[in-house]
């Protein structure tokens, strides 16, 4: 028997039965949004009942997902998760075995499968004599990854635990599982900040760059896996804005070009009268006339994320930025504000 003809098998048993594996969701009128995960499991074939529910400013078409800034962490790429009570297996499998062999499969090519879970090698008649003692673990791929080389690592055909036994293999999904992809789906408004002077700036003169309190709210995300009791929410906060100006003929202020919160939540300070002479917090001075062109000056915000999950776990997680490019033009001519 060859596994191939099996996936084949089970493959045309989706496309018959309709298994979706497109995520799917909406926006609930309270500012969260329920998304359920769309996952792969046991041959790329199952969905994942991950779900998750997202709290913080509505999405817009100029935010997006932040950019994780470890080089040496990213989400998992596939887990193990419980998925089937024992009589649900039991009824999708020989739906899928019947198919196979109504379209002219051989019996060897579903030989294996059969010994294995009905004939008690090791498992017999699908465990559906426990079936309210345990649930048959799946290997899911994480939708966003299924290109990344780790997400084949899950290997395992499906396997039975009984309740409140550890599953005994690496990747069996936890809190800090679901943590890892919360962190993936948070999804943060774009980086608007506030220019003076707005719209150009001038050769030699500060321009001033801020964000004001308030302008951006916390993110949450809450993964859960239902009737687990398995659940993680991860909250990510600005902490702090880089300016690029996007040339090398230019001084960001300060030097680092990393300005530093406020304690009342702001970023930088913004422009008044009577502070042209002075030297912004937060901001650039642009060296040269960028001539009939632009600089593009990058605003990077930096989210500082967090997570809690079930059973007082808990920790951080790897920061996240998000940046936004805003088209400068920088004249000759001296002008002062005032």
């Amino acid at each position: 028997m060859t596994r191939r003809a099996t996936l084949a098998a089970l493959t045309s048993a989706l496309l018959i039965t309709g298994v979706d594996t497109a995520a799917a969701g909406g926006i609930g009128s309270t500012g969260s949004r329920d998304v359920k995960a769309s996952g792969d499991a046991s041959g790329r074939l199952l969905q994942s009942r991950i779900t998750f529910n997202v709290k913080g400013p509505a999405p817009s078409n100029d935010g997006g997902p932040i950019t994780s800034n470890a080089v040496d962490w990213e989400p998992p790429a596939c887990w193990y998760e419980p998925y089937w009570k024992a009589k649900d297996f039991k009824t999708y499998t020989e739906a899928n075995w019947s198919i196979y062999e109504s379209v002219g499969g051989a019996p060897e090519g579903i030989a294996d499968d059969k010994a294995r879970y009905k004939g008690g090698h090791p498992y017999k008649d699908f465990n559906v004599g426990k079936n309210d003692e345990g649930m048959w673990w799946v290997a899911v791929t994480n939708p966003k990854m299924k290109d990344d080389p780790a997400a084949s690592d899950c290997k395992r055909e499906p396997f039975w635990v009984d309740n409140g036994d550890n599953p005994g293999v690496p990747q069996a999904i936890d809190t800090e599982t679901l943590a890892g992809l919360a962190h993936q789906r948070t999804v943060v408004p774009p980086t608007e900040v506030s220019l003076a002077p707005d719209g150009k700036s001038t050769v030699n003169a500060p321009t001033w760059v801020w964000l004001d309190k308030g302008s951006f709210k916390p993110v949450s995300v809450t993964a859960s896996l239902p009737g687990t009791g398995l659940w993680a929410t991860t909250t990510a906060k600005p902490v702090s804005l880089h300016i690029d100006p996007g040339t090398q003929d230019a001084e960001s202020l300060p030097a680092s070009g990393e300005c530093v919160i406020n304690d009342d939540g702001s970023i930088g300070e913004p422009y008044a009268r009577g502070k042209a002479e002075l030297t912004p917090p937060c901001g650039v001075r642009y060296l040269r006339s960028s001539g009939d062109g632009t600089y593009a000056l990058k605003a990077t915000l930096t989210w500082e994320i967090t997570w809690e999950g079930a059973g007082g776990t808990g920790g951080d997680l790897p920061d996240g930025t998000f940046a936004t490019t805003i088209e400068m033009p920088v004249q000759e001519i001296q002008s002062v504000n005032r």
